[in-house]
């Protein structure tokens, strides 16, 4: 489903979506261009909207018969989330993932882009614009950052060092399941960019995450990116990630098999019915 052709096409979108409609706010949001959707850790600003339809409309072009899901879209109508399930390839977009961070003035963002097809991720970009940082994966092509090849590679220290979901996206349950990270040999954080966490377990400098969310343009870019560099991951009920939903949470992405079944067992011992 995709060419060098298409994904070098796609990656210059990216790139082109980000210097238009993202880079030129960073810093420079007005009040009135930032405003909360469901909550007020949930923030949207104008360049979270006009990216995404940039991009909306330059992934289209690329590939005939494709079409969008994309976080600020499916806000406004959640009917088009439908498209996971069919059988024309999905562009999944998150324009700003990170918008906390975009709006404080900090690098800690970036733009998520992956294309799928009937629940199958084929290509992702994660682009870090503020940090110069341009990560694409290929199924079956490996995981590049900046052209150099990554490697998850095996925890090389005692103490293993998870980004968690931040509390205020998480049920009474998922939380009582993450209390079971605080463990001796694991150190657990809130997680800023979900695409920057899968980034850094890429590169072998971060061990885990722990998602209690399954929105695909959260996660379907980092998890190939992961999975290209060696990596694995699998929910509560020890099945892969599912892209069209209906995960056991929390789940997890490691950047080894060793590391994910750990995970799930602290997670595992956390909740309410382990009791």
């Amino acid at each position: 489903m995709i060419d060098e052709q298409l994904a070098a096409a796609a990656e210059d979108a990216v790139r082109k979506a980000a210097a238009d409609e993202i880079m030129p706010r960073w810093r420079q949001l007005a009040d009135d261009e930032v405003t909360a959707k469901s909550g007020p850790h949930d923030l949207v600003t104008v360049a979270d909207r006009d990216a995404e339809h940039h991009l909306t409309e330059a992934l289209t072009r690329l590939l005939p018969g494709s079409v969008v899901v994309g976080e600020e879209g499916v806000h406004e109508d959640p009917s088009r989330y439908d498209a996971l399930q069919g059988d024309a390839p999905v562009w999944i977009v998150d324009p700003v993932d990170g918008t906390r961070q975009f709006v404080r003035g900090e690098p800690g963002f970036c733009t998520l882009v992956a294309l799928a097809r009937g629940g199958t991720v084929h290509a992702s970009w994660t682009y870090a614009p503020a940090r110069g940082l341009m990560a694409v994966a290929r199924r079956g092509g490996g995981a590049w950052l900046n052209g150099e090849r990554l490697r998850a590679g095996s925890p090389g220290g005692a103490v293993l060092e998870v980004a968690t979901s931040h509390p205020d996206f998480t049920t009474e349950e998922q939380k009582q399941a993450l209390v079971g990270l605080r463990a001796p040999g694991i150190d657990p954080r809130p997680c800023g960019s979900a695409g920057l966490e899968y980034l850094r377990i890429a590169r072998g400098q971060l061990d885990a995450v722990a998602f209690s969310w399954e929105l695909a343009w959260d996660h379907a870019a980092g998890l190939l990116l992961v999975s290209e560099a060696g990596g694995t991951d699998r929910t509560l009920s020890g099945e892969p990630f599912s892209l069209t939903g209906r995960n056991a949470l929390p789940f997890t992405a490691a950047r080894d098999g060793e590391t994910a079944r750990r995970i799930l067992d602290l997670l595992s011992a956390g909740r309410p019915t382990a009791a």
